[in-house]
């Protein structure tokens, strides 16, 4: 039973130097400071339960979006949980309709990361007022109730609600048997721990040779700075992994469209399965360009960690401009606007393989894909989740790897509790932290 009226909201800004290490770097983003904006959902309800949502950032900019985050509380404060999830889609609509917020958006950009920070926190209330992991609410929820949470405007063109009703019923059939095949192995990962553009070549071998030694047969490389060093750093990683496991190129938007296929053409000889976000996130005819340019290449075209909302992705699909489709759990609007997103993939049967990474997007993302394969794509085919081992100590329920694989989440909620020590020390710029790395740069 849901339960209790929200009281308050608080929003902390959390960041951890990560570019201390050269964790995370890339072809675009050099130097990132993984951070979130961190908001706590507290209500009257007897239990004490809190929700806890975040949005990924990397350093600079997290203040801009707890700014956002606090510009949405009115429409939090003071309702009813139950009225709240009572009507999701019509609650979805308010906050992402807010006709003066709406102007800095719509539905993108800082408004839209602050969005999901918000509706991460009430999806995780909500699932553990129900006792279960975000992952089982959603496997065990009627399928007209989960269908009445997504806000279909916009997308009817390829996905209706009666259609995604349709796709959710059929994947009821064998759901007990997929459920059971999770809990007993897990959604199968790939590293991309091992391969930042900021990491030396040993501190690559090393990384690599211990990922090998931990089971893991699929791994991801940054590209894009330098043709050289890609040939270099791609051979030396292809003949550690050998011929047989898998390999993909992430370039993080560096090129323009003919660039992207010249480049990509001189790295087929390293057999990447895709190139990810091979040029700007927004360019859609641009993405099926080099799509079609690479198909007698045999590589994919793989993107959606930074696409701005479900319109996009309709985009993508309609262009055939993806052969893999990324979702991001804190880059849409929440779970409601994900699922839309799995079920017009499903429609157009692209496997889905999440971003993850960054601080929590492991935690999240795993809830959404198990969900995925239990009761909407029911395939494994061409299907990976991203890991990446950073930063999962600050969590109160961090993600378990087995044999390279997601193990479903036991505990209830969506996974989102950070450690209040973790987000004591490192809250920007006062944290424990940040007070002693400030005071050395100022000096």
């Amino acid at each position: 039973m849901v339960r209790g009226r929200i009281s308050r909201l608080s929003v902390r800004d959390v960041r951890f130097p990560t570019s201390l290490g050269g964790h995370g770097s890339d072809a675009m983003h050099t130097d990132p400071d993984y951070s979130a904006a961190y908001v706590v959902l507290e209500t009257d309800a007897e239990d004490g339960l809190k929700g806890y949502g975040i949005t990924f950032t990397l350093g600079k900019g997290t203040e801009v979006v707890v700014c956002a985050v606090n510009a949405l509380a009115p429409h939090l404060l003071n309702k009813d949980l139950g009225d709240i999830v009572g009507d999701f889609r019509g609650f979805y609509r308010q906050l992402t309709s807010d006709s003066q917020l709406r102007w800095i958006g719509p539905e993108k950009g800082v408004v839209h990361l602050a969005t999901s920070a918000v509706l991460n926190a009430v999806w995780d209330l909500w699932a553990k007022q129900e006792g279960k992991p975000l992952w089982k609410l959603l496997v065990d929820m009627d399928p007209r109730k989960l269908v009445s949470c997504l806000d279909f405007r916009y997308i009817t063109d390829v996905l209706t609600e009666e259609e995604a009703y349709e796709i959710l019923q059929k994947g009821q059939v064998g759901k007990k048997e997929r459920e059971e095949q999770m809990l007993a192995h897990g959604y199968p990962a790939y590293t991309t721990s091992c391969a930042w553009l900021g990491y030396s070549d040993t501190t690559l071998k090393q990384l690599c040779s211990k990922a090998l030694e931990d089971g893991w047969t699929r791994f991801k490389v940054k590209v894009g700075a330098d043709l050289q060093d890609d040939i270099r750093r791609c051979r030396l990683i292809r003949n550690m992994i050998g011929p047989e496991k898998t390999l993909m190129m992430d370039a993080n938007q560096r090129w323009d469209v003919p660039e992207a296929v010249e480049w990509v053409a001189k790295l087929a000889e390293f057999k990447p399965l895709w190139i990810e976000e091979p040029t700007s996130p927004d360019d859609i005819l641009g993405h099926a360009t080099i799509s079609k340019a690479l198909v007698p290449l045999g590589i994919g075209v793989a993107t959606g960690e930074q696409c701005h909302n479900r319109v996009i992705f309709k985009q993508l699909l309609q262009a055939k401009a993806l052969q893999f489709l990324q979702i991001d759990s804190c880059r849409l609007g929440s779970v409601n606007e994900n699922l839309s997103v799995l079920l017009m993939a499903k429609k157009f049967d692209i496997p889905v393989c999440p971003h993850a990474g960054g601080v929590g997007l492991c935690e999240l993302v795993q809830h959404l894909i198990i969900f995925d394969f239990i009761s909407v794509s029911a395939s494994l085919k061409d299907r990976m989740c991203e890991y990446v081992d950073h930063l999962h100590e600050h969590f109160k329920y961090p993600v378990i790897i087995k044999k390279a694989s997601y193990m479903p989440p036991k505990d209830a909620g969506y996974s989102t509790e950070m450690k209040e020590e973790s987000v004591k020390k490192h809250q920007y710029p006062d944290g424990e932290v940040w007070e002693k790395l400030l005071a050395a740069q100022g000096n």
